[in-house]
């Protein structure tokens, strides 16, 4: 998420980050957002026709690349989100402060690690 946000700042879009826990209706500021959420949705379900209309939807709106691009990010965001949950990675003091806003949003600090 934050290489999202801090993409779409760069880029200047406005991105409704809220869409993440399905809390926003309408224009999310990504384009084709509900096919992309679709498919990601697709992925991580077990419903092999599901994700073959998604893969469809993709190709026949955005093109064949952008099928492979919407499946290489999927992969590479469960991989790092994996990564840093099976090592335990803390979130580093720097962007604990550039996401307090984001993560109040969106509800993640309700996750936090327990003290020991």
């Amino acid at each position: 998420m934050l290489l999202l946000r801090e993409s779409s700042r760069h880029s200047g879009a406005d991105i409704d980050f809220k869409a993440i826990l399905g809390e926003t209706d309408g224009d999310v500021g990504i384009p084709h957002a509900d096919i992309l959420v679709e498919f990601t949705e697709a992925v991580w379900g077990d419903d092999d026709a599901r994700l073959t209309a998604a893969r469809r939807a993709i190709v026949d709106v955005m093109g064949e690349a952008a099928l492979v691009d919407a499946s290489g990010i999927t992969a590479t965001f469960n991989a790092i989100d994996r990564v840093a949950d099976s090592t335990g990675i803390p979130l580093e003091d720097f962007r604990a402060e550039d996401t307090v806003d984001l993560r109040e949003d969106l509800g993640l600090n309700a996750f936090a690690p327990e003290s020991s």
